[in-house]
């Protein structure tokens, strides 16, 4: 179980920094997106691994991955400036 959420957390870490470095222009402070993809991880990791039982060890590095990028993708601004109208244009 240890080595499970070690591995999980080390694949958010590996996924947030490849977010940071692919997208930094689109993404708030490098702590913040660092740490929500561990965290992302260790609960994907926490879910699934309830949800499948113990023998499941791919699948909840599977879980992680996924609720890690989910997490991650809440936090990507979008790329050019937002053009409002007024309501009365």
């Amino acid at each position: 179980m240890i080595l499970e959420a070690l591995g999980s957390a080390l694949l958010g870490l590996v996924l947030a920094w490849a977010a940071t470095h692919r997208l930094a222009h689109r993404l708030p402070s490098r702590p913040l997106v660092l740490s929500t993809g561990v965290a992302g991880a260790l609960f994907g990791d926490f879910v699934t691994h309830t949800a499948l039982d113990a023998a499941a060890v791919p699948l909840s590095l599977l879980g992680a991955l996924i609720v890690s990028t989910a997490s991650l993708s809440l936090l990507v601004r979008p790329a050019g400036r937002i053009r409002r109208r007024s309501v009365t244009a």
